[in-house]
């Protein structure tokens, strides 16, 4: 049985990855750590809260004591950080939370592997550390790192971090740098949910500048997949970046969304752009796919249908997280 602590479980990445991979594997006993911040839901983990091989933990990754305690308890010997304040706006807004968590939060959790002495860690990042792409052109593993935004600059800290303690402690790490997910569960306030509730609710879609604003799409199922393999057959110390080949302009997502749901165009609304806002990402995941056998399995054409359905049938799970509602259900839960 491996003992692994996922931490940021209960957000649309992580717990995809949690429901994902109970379904698949029996020899897993995952340790759900999540502090349960704006973006954490216990509700997405409803298929798996009842397993004999789950446990959720309530907590923050800079809390060393907890950490600790949940290390020495459980025999942890394997680490997916998921953990990550990851929203560029509101990085903008604020960027002190992204730091401390994003960079503090993963130094503790470092450093308590170090000492557990760990089989693995993986450390989940971002091709947004590698700055933003001209028209041409792929980021690689090689691409040097230069982050645009508060958030993504918290991420190549971490990203330089893990790899500092692999170098000066052999720690076995791994580090997976994936473009933009999409999928199930993820929340509203993000590009592809966001536009879909409120087309659905007849509200405007708010556009960055011109729209054109190109991104690497990948589904999350494909993306943690990726990451299982990463956690079985990743090669220590390197990284592998994710991605599914799908650049798309944020504008045609919009309108491809618009038309699927039958609504008017009439309903985009340009507006001002963001400070720093990189104009292009693009994966080359030929590394992860020549050396651990992966390959996207979905593509957007189907996927992005199924996720607009998800939401059209899912109403009462985003319903709950606009109101507030969705908050409660950990009290609730727990018996608090």
């Amino acid at each position: 049985m491996k003992n692994i602590l996922v931490t940021g479980g209960a957000g649309f990445i992580g717990s995809n990855y949690i429901n994902h991979i109970l379904t698949e594997r029996d020899d897993y006993n995952i340790i759900n750590l999540d502090n349960l911040t704006y973006a954490g839901n216990l509700e997405n983990l409803k298929p798996s809260e009842n397993k004999k091989n789950y446990t959720f933990i309530k907590g923050n990754i800079s809390n060393s004591e907890l950490v600790n305690y949940i290390f020495n308890k459980y025999k942890i010997k394997y680490v997916i950080n998921f953990a990550a304040e990851s929203h560029v706006d509101r990085s903008i807004l604020g960027s002190e939370i992204f730091y401390r968590t994003n960079v503090i939060g993963t130094n503790v959790l470092l450093e308590i592997s170090r000492r557990n002495e760990i089989e693995k860690f993986v450390q989940i990042s971002t091709d947004e550390v590698y700055g933003s792409l001209g028209r041409e052109g792929l980021f690689t593993e090689n691409t040097p790192i230069s982050p645009n935004s508060p958030y993504s600059s918290s991420k190549a800290a971490a990203d330089m971090m893990v790899l500092a303690f692999y170098h000066t402690y052999k720690m076995p790490v791994v580090i997976t740098r994936c473009s933009n997910n999409y999928g199930p569960l993820q929340f509203p306030e993000k590009l592809i949910p966001l536009m879909i509730i409120n087309a659905l609710n007849n509200k405007r879609l708010p556009v960055y500048g011109d729209g054109m604003f190109v991104r690497d799409w990948i589904y999350v199922t494909d993306h943690n997949k990726a990451i299982d393999l990463v956690l079985d057959k990743g090669k220590i110390g390197e990284v592998y970046n994710i991605g599914a080949s799908n650049e798309m302009p944020n504008i045609k997502i919009i309108k491809l969304i618009l038309e699927y749901l039958k609504k008017s165009e009439d309903l985009i609304q340009y507006v001002k752009d963001r400070p720093g806002h990189d104009r292009r990402y693009a994966i080359d995941s030929s590394k992860i796919q020549d050396e651990l056998a992966w390959k996207p399995c979905y593509s957007f054409e189907t996927a992005i249908i199924e996720t607009i359905e998800w939401y059209i049938q899912n109403k009462n799970w985003w319903g709950r997280i606009i109101s507030g509602e969705y908050q409660n259900y950990y009290k609730l839960q727990y018996k608090i």
